[in-house]
């Protein structure tokens, strides 16, 4: 069971929806971390430092999820793949920076409260859309 959940290539939509919040949870510390690190230590606008901080988590999540999560060590031009990959996320991005603002600014949450929220509702889109648009897998299998 071990081997089937971290180690052995699957298209199982369970076990790589496993994998994937277990990549997404890493990329998101690393997230959280530069959040913080740019906006309380650093001084930037939260919603500035939103942006900063999504890049460097995007670099983790991109490196984790094509070799581990969807196993696409084989995929033969990585600048196209990588841009598809980052058009995904900076959809994710939007919908991060709209909720950040909508939680923070309107409902006055703490910045990061609003973006643990925030993470949980765009995990699922960035995880369906990378299965289905980038990946070309169909929902169940």
């Amino acid at each position: 069971m071990i081997n089937k959940l971290f180690k052995d290539p699957t298209d199982n939509i369970i076990i790589q929806l496993f994998r994937y919040v277990f990549v997404g949870g890493t990329a998101f510390a690393v997230d959280f971390f530069f959040l913080y690190f740019f906006s309380d230590i650093c001084g930037i606008y939260y919603l500035i430092s939103a942006i900063f901080s999504f890049i460097i988590s995007v670099l983790v999540n991109y490196v984790m999820s094509t070799k581990w999560v969807f196993n696409q060590d084989n995929i033969e031009n990585k600048v196209v793949e990588f841009n598809l990959f980052l058009a995904i996320s900076t959809i994710g991005l939007v919908f991060t920076e709209i909720l950040l603002y909508l939680f923070t600014d309107v409902l006055g949450m703490y910045y990061l409260i609003s973006k643990i929220i925030s993470a949980i509702i765009v995990l699922f889109w960035n995880f369906l859309a990378r299965r289905v648009m980038f990946y070309g897998k169909n929902f169940i299998k």
